[in-house]
């Protein structure tokens, strides 16, 4: 299925040797903004010197509690974040890596067996294979098959994000989730982009505007995209800021999961044990939600199947209210995401109806917590954000 984009992709990333041949900031082997856990920073100290050379990522996928899992992870590029998951998943657990490229593919096959062994694995638990993130049935990617997908910089050079995601939300396992990062764009990207392959190669063109991946993730049926962590991208090159324009350009690592089709529409207590690997003191769902062991806080009901149906079930104690939900649910913008979140109505069920617009919110602002919030009563200062309801179409 190689369009004329995905060859251009394939000739730009097979002629770079380092990340640092890239022309923006969006590579970077640990973002300060999002720094590794203890465990997965031994893991990537065990990866191949060649295999981290040839790291394009944006961020870093590694989520909690991924021991025994089945992990996915679309466009593996060199396989270091593969070996990295695969210490992590333990000699029981499985790490399927996929890319469109075949050298790369071939180069991160070279080490299967050197991480094995570094592991003390009596086996290997990793395999790479070639195909397209749009097609993972023709990869031998099985429907409902995979606990955990990752995904690390390599949506934005995919013509069809819809597809990809499509395909992401069939393979997981209903209570599976999709944790990536990925470059976003503050404006829908003018189509003139596209036929720039070096906009393409960077990313830059194929960047998806933030507020689309609200609409394109609830349609399929996920849950709310939950922003962990982000970072703006510097663009290093006169030629490239000179295209860009008014466009700017952010990495965004979100969480968003595979729910059952749950009822339930109040609030919930939600407590949790600690018992989460290295969160002894408490558990960060991302940029909003920070659960401390044994403190029952007062979450909607989205949240609370997240942590009802997932493999972190275990690890909370839910207790259904009988307050009603108030059906708004905030997503932070990755280009401030200690700034206003937008807010958007929740669907009675996993769906959105499509063409749902969003809602226009202002002055929202501070510590994002489920209990504190400081509401603005003006909007004469620049710590104020505006999200408009259409979008700026060039």
């Amino acid at each position: 299925m190689a369009s004329g984009t995905h060859e251009n992709v394939k000739k730009y990333y097979s002629s770079l040797e380092t990340g640092e041949d890239l022309q923006t900031s969006a590579a970077c082997p640990v973002p300060s903004h999002l720094p590794l856990r203890e465990s997965a920073r031994e893991a990537l100290q065990q990866v191949h010197p060649d295999v981290c050379k040839r790291f394009f990522g944006c961020g870093v996928v590694i989520p909690e509690k991924l021991k025994g899992c089945s992990v996915l992870d679309l466009g593996s590029g060199s396989g270091r974040d593969c070996y990295i998951l695969s210490k992590l998943v333990g000699e029981d657990g499985h790490v399927t890596g996929i890319d469109m490229t075949e050298e790369l593919v071939q180069a991160s096959r070279k080490y299967i067996q050197y991480h094995a062994e570094k592991f003390g694995y009596a086996r290997p638990n990793t395999v790479f294979v070639e195909g397209y993130m749009e097609k993972l049935s023709e990869a031998g990617i099985q429907n409902n098959s995979v606990d955990v997908i990752v995904s690390n910089c390599v949506m934005c050079l995919c013509p069809d994000k819809r597809a990809v995601l499509s395909e992401a939300y069939k393979v997981l396992k209903e209570g599976g989730e999709l944790y990536f990062s990925d470059m976003y764009a503050s404006n829908v990207v003018p189509d003139s982009f596209k036929d720039d392959p070096v906009l393409w190669g960077e990313g830059m063109a194929g960047a998806l505007y933030w507020q689309d991946l609200i609409s394109v993730v609830k349609e399929l049926g996920f849950s709310t995209p939950r922003l962990v962590a982000a970072s703006r991208i510097q663009v290093y090159s006169p030629e490239l800021q000179k295209k860009a324009g008014d466009i700017k350009y952010a990495s965004g690592t979100y969480r968003i999961f595979k729910l059952p089709n749950y009822s339930t529409q109040t609030k919930a207590l939600i407590t949790y044990k600690g018992t989460v690997p290295e969160c002894a003191e408490c558990f960060e769902l991302d940029s909003s939600y920070s659960f401390k062991t044994n403190v029952a806080v007062e979450v909607d009901a989205e949240i609370a199947a997240i942590l009802k149906y997932t493999r972190f079930s275990s690890d909370f104690v839910v207790q259904m209210t009988d307050k009603p939900d108030s059906g708004l649910s905030s997503v932070l913008n990755p280009f401030h995401p200690q700034g206003s979140p937008l807010y958007h109505k929740k669907p009675q069920k996993a769906r959105m109806p499509t063409g749902k617009k969003m809602k226009l919110m202002v002055g929202i602002f501070g510590k994002f917590s489920t209990q504190q919030f400081s509401v603005a009563t003006t909007i004469e200062t620049s710590k104020f954000i505006l999200f408009p309801e259409t979008r700026n179409k060039k």
